[in-house]
């Protein structure tokens, strides 16, 4: 009997939405994604792409293409804010690569949007830009938008952002972003000028991740677009008015606020010509993101935004996307599709919440004022060998593995054949046994 065919549609043009719509598309069914936006394009700079969505983008035969854009870095490297002083440091290059078999990236927001939006049309995915969603009916299913039109599809996933209108319909409630009481300043600059100040050719000359952590703030640096632009996020205190989320920054402002840090820190932020500040937010953890009906579930920031202190809020997206994508492979009945969601968050939902849970804890690692437990943390990271719990998460060596390590595929195949097997209660792949 032949598998039957799909028509999904995926409400958001975001990476994860593109990585849901490439992963099904490659199972062989029918994919369309509904954008509020008249343009497509990816606002943000640098991002990062970790072993555990590389492998992903290997596996779909795009790791070439992202790489030929982006900068591998040697090292994560954790510094003091006082000095610079190097506190810890690992390896990524050839670590990555001979640990996990694949490479720790560093890419411009816009070039990975751009590749995998050209990989979702080169499959058959259609977009349908201006599309803003009013209301979700859930057991048709299909999708009201504000036009007046309505979109039907035997299936609609969420994958509209922290901002989601589909959470909102699924909760049956406003549910906005919270505050988490930070905000990021996002910053590019050229490696050519901060070559002009002999403090800074260093940091243009070996791409390596910098980390600064100092009170109640902490920066983060590395290499874009082969080393010709210079990405800096300096994360603090959030100060932004209540009903304003972005907002052009007052570059003294800025210099004030880290005038105590390290000179050379402070070189690279004199060359900063503007800048705007962010208000950090995520959500809070659902109890499902699915609905009863069976034909409806939330993807990515939709369901789990995250602080960005671990740096796997678009990996963890491009994850959803894998493992929906490696289930869709596998259905071989119309009756399956509420299933084929029920594994998908039982093999997603635990995972997200330690990485939204690591990254709140990682802010209070970062972000110590001098004391004692600063000391016992700088202490911890020049003296000892990483142990579990180590306060460099990336150098932890069960963290490490369990993040860097996850293999989407493999956990569909573990969990698609103790659904055969044994039905859903044993469906959660090596994931649900390691919880």
């Amino acid at each position: 009997m032949p598998k039957p065919v799909f028509h999904v549609a995926i409400v958001g043009a975001g990476l994860g939405g593109l990585a849901a719509a490439i992963g099904i598309a490659r199972a062989g069914h029918k994919v369309s994604i509904l954008e509020q936006a008249q343009e497509l394009g990816e606002i943000g700079a640098g991002i990062q792409i970790p072993p555990n969505s590389s492998r992903i983008l290997k596996r779909w035969g795009l790791l070439d293409d992202i790489e030929k854009l982006s900068v591998r870095p040697r090292d994560f490297v954790l510094r003091s804010y006082h000095d610079g002083t190097i506190l810890s440091k690992q390896n990524m290059v050839p670590f990555a690569e001979e640990t996990y078999g694949v490479p720790y990236l560093h890419i411009h927001r816009a070039d990975f949007h751009k590749r995998l939006v050209a990989e979702a049309k080169r499959l058959g995915v259609t977009l349908q830009l201006g599309a803003s969603v009013n209301k979700i009916d859930f057991e048709k299913p299909s999708v009201h938008l504000k036009n007046g039109n309505e979109f039907h599809a035997d299936l609609i996933l969420g994958a509209d952002g922290l901002k989601s209108i589909c959470r909102e319909q699924l909760l049956g409630h406003p549910d906005p972003p919270h505050f988490t009481g930070d905000l990021a300043y996002r910053i590019i600059v050229k490696a050519e000028d901060m070559k002009k100040h002999a403090d800074l050719i260093e940091l243009t000359e070996r791409p390596v991740i910098n980390y600064w952590m100092g009170p109640d703030a902490h920066a983060v640096c590395y290499l874009l677009q082969g080393g010709g632009l210079y990405n800096i996020v300096l994360l603090c205190p959030d100060n932004l008015p209540e009903m304003v989320n972005t907002a052009k920054a007052d570059l003294q402002e800025m210099l004030q606020t880290f005038e105590k840090w390290d000179p050379r820190l402070k070189t690279l932020l004199g060359i900063v010509q503007e800048t705007s500040k962010w208000r950090l937010q995520n959500s809070q953890e659902m109890q499902s993101w699915s609905h009863p009906a069976g034909k409806f579930a939330l993807l990515g920031d939709a369901c789990h935004a995250t602080l960005p202190y671990l740096a796997q809020g678009a990996a963890q997206a491009v994850e959803d996307g894998a493992v929906l994508g490696s289930l869709f492979s596998k259905i071989e009945s119309k009756t399956q599709l509420r299933d084929i969601l029920t594994i998908y968050e039982n093999l997603r939902k635990g995972r997200t919440t330690r990485v939204v849970e690591g990254s709140t804890a990682l802010r209070r690692i970062f972000h110590m004022h001098d004391g004692e437990q600063q000391r016992e943390r700088d202490r911890q990271l020049t003296q000892e060998a990483p142990f579990e719990g180590y306060p460099n998460r990336w150098a932890d060596p069960v963290f490490q593995k369990w993040l860097f390590a996850y293999d989407a595929d493999k956990e569909v195949e573990v969990a698609w054949e103790k659904y055969k097997n044994d039905g859903l209660p044993g469906a959660l792949g090596t994931l649900g046994a390691r919880l």
